[in-house]
């Protein structure tokens, strides 16, 4: 995979799709959680921002040649230890999209060689950074679903607990 097949656009959209979907939300609608180990909205976006810097840092040590195994992370040990339901939805959006347009900078800086570059991630397998970019793009994807599904669990919780 190349340069030119890469979608770095739909790298730098991908937070759009998620602004529409909680556009208008509440901020107890944010942080509302069906159950007290799911995620709440908030804190599926600051995952997503914890998955950005780890994605980063995995571009980055591919592209210096390191040997050294890519990084795996405990991503609900990441959510819950940094009290991530006490955050701001617009914060935390603010903080993915800047991300995304950093790294969207180096992106497109990138030659064909350096998009085949590969490192080992934490099963040993060989992933090359133009598989990580649509990989990232995806794991958004699936966390649009899981919003989606939070909210409407919430609005259900919400009509039944009128009906009571």
């Amino acid at each position: 995979m190349s340069q030119s097949t890469v979608n770095v656009q739909a790298y730098v959209q991908a937070y759009d799709q998620i602004e529409q979907e909680i556009e208008g939300l509440t901020e107890q609608q944010l942080k509302w959680k069906a159950a007290p180990e799911s995620w709440s909205i908030t804190e599926v976006l600051t995952h997503l921002v914890d998955h950005s810097i780890v994605v980063s840092f995995r571009v980055r040590e591919i592209l210096s040649g390191s040997e050294a195994r890519l990084p795996l992370f405990n991503q609900d040990a990441w959510v819950s230890g940094q009290k991530a339901n006490e955050g701001d939805a617009k914060d935390i959006l603010t903080a993915a999209r800047a991300l995304v347009q950093y790294n969207s900078l180096l992106f497109n800086r990138l030659t064909d060689e350096e998009w085949s570059r590969t490192g080992v991630n934490f099963k040993g397998e060989h992933v090359a950074i133009a598989a990580i970019v649509p990989a990232f793009v995806a794991h958004i994807q699936g966390h649009l679903g899981q919003i989606r599904r939070v909210k409407q669990s919430e609005a259900e919780s919400a009509k039944a607990n009128r009906a009571i």
